[in-house]
């Protein structure tokens, strides 16, 4: 059985998988409301106005570790999916749902570690963001597994 890492970065697939978390990425920004909302919409206009291909390169550049971060979460789709006869698409669409919190930890965990090598802006930009993303990255969690679902089929 392929793991998450094979199946995205599969040459035919992984520019849809880019396209589509690149989108997921902008609907969840512009989706913030309220206070925490500024610095979040700043922070990323911030990262757009660098380098307008920002959010696709570095989805595209941390796939493999996006990939391997969630491959539990596809085992242990996988293992219920047979267990219950159910197709893998949507039990994997509602783990990631159930299991948010350990969803952002673990994408968590790879950007951490990648934002501890840069500097300047982006730098600075992830560590005041950093803060609140746990939150936001769960309740991204949804929405991810949604938009990862497809590729599964």
């Amino acid at each position: 059985m392929a793991t998450l890492v094979e199946i995205f970065t599969r040459e035919e697939v992984r520019p849809q998988v880019v396209r589509a978390c690149a989108s997921l990425v902008d609907a969840e920004v512009k989706s913030k409301t309220g206070l925490s909302a500024l610095a979040i919409k700043a922070g990323y206009k911030l990262v757009a106005a660098i380098r307008p291909s920002m959010v696709s390169d570095v989805v595209d550049r941390l796939l493999p570790e996006f990939g391997a971060a969630l491959e539990p979460f596809y085992v242990e789709s996988r293992e219920q999916a047979a267990r219950d006869g159910a197709p893998l698409p949507g039990v994997f669409a509602a783990h990631m749902t159930t299991e948010a919190p350990r969803v952002a930890q673990a994408l968590l965990t790879v950007t951490d570690r990648r934002a501890a090598k840069a500097s300047g802006p982006l730098r600075k930009t992830y560590d005041r963001l950093r803060d609140s993303a746990e939150a936001h990255v769960r309740l991204a969690a949804p929405g991810l597994g949604r938009t990862l679902a497809p590729f599964l089929a």
